[in-house]
């Protein structure tokens, strides 16, 4: 009884898995056919990747960033060799973005490794700090009279190897208001569309000594 209704429901939802993730939705179907059912498989693949790209910074190379290294080096204390930060590409109130262009000329490739160079992992998360203590020393009208300090990691994960040539994009997301000098905050380093280190960051902010 129904076995034709039963048939039909059933390539519907063969079909909609080549979605590729668990769906939770109600679907009402009018003489659904494979044709039918696996276009609006696509579109719904093509909706949720539009959808999880969606936070990842924008960054075109040809647009003026907000600060440029100048900028930066007038309100972060570190230099080379440790000055990992390019530009910042936005920033407002609670989200900062900045860049990082990997290069082959970056002296922790001399021994990290010979032969297979990859970026140390700890090194991406400096960078990435970095760019939260611009977002942390934007608070402040002199930012330059201040120190940041790391005071812990969190949930730090690193997912790819980052490599010479690659161009680092950095967000990094205050996850509660800055309170007597502490920040807590979420940051993610993308390569294009791929995260490849994210972690959850705690830093003070303290006044230089006169």
């Amino acid at each position: 009884r129904n076995e034709p209704a039963r048939h039909k429901l059933l390539d519907v939802v063969g079909d909609l898995a080549l979605v590729g993730r668990p769906l939770k939705a109600q679907i009402l179907a009018a003489r659904p056919g494979h044709a039918a059912n696996v276009a609006f498989a696509k579109k719904i693949k093509r909706a949720m990747e539009k959808s999880s790209t969606s936070h990842i910074p924008y960054y075109d190379p040809k647009l003026p960033p907000v600060m440029d290294i100048n900028q930066i080096s007038n309100i972060l204390p570190h230099r080379y060799p440790f000055q990992l930060l390019d530009k910042i590409i936005y920033l407002d109130d609670t989200v900062v973005a900045g860049v990082k262009n990997v290069t082959m000329n970056e002296p922790f490739f001399l021994g990290h490794f010979p032969g297979n160079p990859v970026m140390p992992g700890v090194l991406q998360v400096e960078a990435m700090a970095q760019t939260g203590g611009i977002l942390v020393l934007s608070t402040v009208d002199d930012p330059e009279n201040y120190w940041t300090y790391f005071l812990g990691i969190e949930s730090c994960k690193f997912r790819k190897m980052v490599l010479p040539g690659d161009t680092l994009i950095f967000k990094c997301e205050l996850l509660a208001p800055i309170r007597r000098g502490i920040a807590k905050m979420r940051g993610e380093a993308y390569v294009g569309n791929t995260l490849v280190c994210e972690a959850v960051m705690t830093a003070s902010i303290t006044r230089k000594e006169s």
